[in-house]
């Protein structure tokens, strides 16, 4: 079955040119869609099998990091987006996107769909971070997007406003429920604070799912790291040829072969 892929942007998007790469090196067709053009029918999110917000600076990132994008998201897309999910096609939100996940309350998603539970708040530092940094993987199995992923891998950030904050209850449900997926540590993985923790995320917490591990959100980029040449070291160290996030794309792929 050939997989098709919705990369969704908006004006401020940025990085969905090469997220579409991504999905496409992993055997996706990718189509590069704005939110207009589901708004006027031209597009149909039940088209396709997989859902991408990728990362980029929404609407200047006004109000705050991903929430213009998401009050549209809510109220032009909600019941197209909640039977995508429904279906148990595949959502995944990079950076922005993440943004928008947790914001519109698609992750963690406890106690109903659309409901927000958690944020991104402005990074402790007090300014953006532009960095390669380690992220231990945690899911037991629940998330579709990272089974077989080795136990710490090595990619890039690039936000302002990355730090996870949620209710004590919240991040305690999510430990409960195998829900956290990545979370920042030191190059031996074990977790620190700052640079290693980029933006002070409570409980480390880099990216988590949905309950049924189909919905993925991260604030760091996978798609800046597929091949080898893209770490910042390529020519000093030897490396395999795919970079650490494109595991990430190759799985959701060969999932939704099945859907």
């Amino acid at each position: 079955m050939e997989v098709r892929t919705i990369v969704l942007r908006v004006d401020g998007t940025n990085c969905d040119e090469e997220t579409g790469i991504a999905f496409e090196k992993a055997g996706s067709k990718v189509d590069l869609v704005h939110m207009n053009e589901l708004k006027r029918k031209e597009k149909a999110l039940e088209d396709y099998q997989i859902l991408c917000i990728p990362g980029g600076f929404t609407y200047g990132d006004d109000i705050a990091a991903g929430k213009i994008f998401t009050v549209l998201l809510k109220y032009m897309l909600s019941q197209d987006v909640k039977k995508f999910v429904e279906e148990g096609k595949l959502v995944i939100g990079i950076c922005n996107g993440f943004q928008v996940l947790v914001k519109s309350g698609l992750l963690p998603s406890f106690d109903g769909m659309m409901k927000q539970e958690s944020t991104l708040a402005f990074n402790d530092c007090g300014y953006f971070q532009d960095r390669w940094i380690y992220l231990k993987h945690e899911n037991k199995g629940k998330c579709i997007f990272t089974k077989g992923i080795k136990n710490v891998i090595y990619i890039p950030v690039n936000h302002a406003e990355g730090k996870f904050v949620a209710d004590r209850d919240v991040i305690r449900r999510l430990e409960e429920n195998d829900q956290i997926v990545f979370k920042y540590v030191d190059p031996d993985g074990n977790y620190a604070g700052f640079p290693w923790n980029p933006n002070g995320s409570m409980n480390n917490i880099a990216g988590i799912c949905n309950p049924e591990g189909s919905v993925f959100g991260l604030m760091p980029h996978p798609e800046k790291f597929i091949h080898k040449w893209m770490h910042p070291y390529w020519t000093k160290i030897d490396l395999p040829e795919e970079g650490d996030g494109f595991r990430i794309f190759k799985n959701v792929v060969e999932f939704a072969k099945k859907l």
